[in-house]
């Protein structure tokens, strides 16, 4: 049985993690280095680390904070923000990231995901997609949630996987920071219609969501979550044990 995975997710602006809701809001929470490293100690399975607005200002992803933060932690560390080359894939795998996310940068160059995998390998290729509903239909936004491109998401997350995306990230504007549950609906729409990893991230608020996910969506590979994590309301290591009761298979 694949092992579910639970992955705190560090959005950082000018060098400190912050927190929103509907990607608005934000707010400071703490140090990366620090918060990652408690992460690590505490039984996540993988970090996520986004620079929140290297897109949308037009600059690159600072590497800095990386460097430190990948010096720390020895668990499976994502990355993304500002890539918008293979050079930009090969900078921050160099900087110690084992997978690079392109959301933004994917938009603008569709070929882009075709040129990194085939440079770095599809494990090294995440897509992540921010989803919001407009008039029913899930549509693309990019720019940190800022811009509605017109995309119809499950059909550019499919074109993604074919061009080598080998994990899809599904960031849900509509419930991203509400902690009303995961977007369920959604993500089962992404599950059937690709076969590579699907991490859900946007809606977690307490420990039964995480159940409801894994339970009702059982093609989801990873719960992501920010806030419920940061601010000491969920403890992984508490959460990885009720799943465990739950018959959900984690790593304890």
């Amino acid at each position: 049985m694949i092992t579910k995975r639970i992955i705190p997710c560090l959005d950082v602006r000018d060098g400190k993690v912050v927190k929103g809701v509907n990607f608005g809001g934000l707010r400071e929470v703490s140090d990366p280095v620090a918060l990652a490293s408690r992460y690590s100690e505490c039984g996540a399975d993988e970090l996520v680390f986004y620079d929140i607005t290297a897109s949308s200002d037009g600059r690159k992803l600072f590497t800095d904070v990386l460097r430190r933060t990948a010096e720390t932690v020895f668990i499976p560390l994502t990355v993304g923000g500002g890539i918008n080359t293979t050079d930009d894939f090969g900078r921050v795998l160099a900087c110690g990231a084992d997978k690079v996310s392109v959301n933004t940068g994917a938009i603008k160059d569709p070929d882009l995901v075709r040129r990194a995998a085939l440079k770095y390998g599809d494990q090294c290729v995440v897509l992540s997609v921010d989803i919001k509903r407009v008039d029913g239909v899930f549509r693309v936004f990019a720019k940190g949630g800022r811009e509605n491109t017109g995309l119809e998401a499950i059909e550019w997350i499919r074109r993604g996987v074919e061009s080598g995306a080998g994990e899809i990230v599904v960031n849900s504007i509509d419930t991203d920071g509400v902690k009303g549950g995961f977007d369920l609906e959604m993500l089962a729409a992404v599950c059937d219609a690709v076969d590579v990893p699907v991490i859900a991230s946007g809606g977690a608020g307490k420990t039964e969501d995480f159940i409801t996910l894994f339970q009702s969506v059982p093609g989801v590979d990873a719960g992501l979550a920010a806030s419920v994590f940061h601010f000491g309301e969920i403890a992984i290591g508490d959460l990885k044990k009720e799943l465990r009761r739950q018959n959900i298979n984690v790593r304890l």
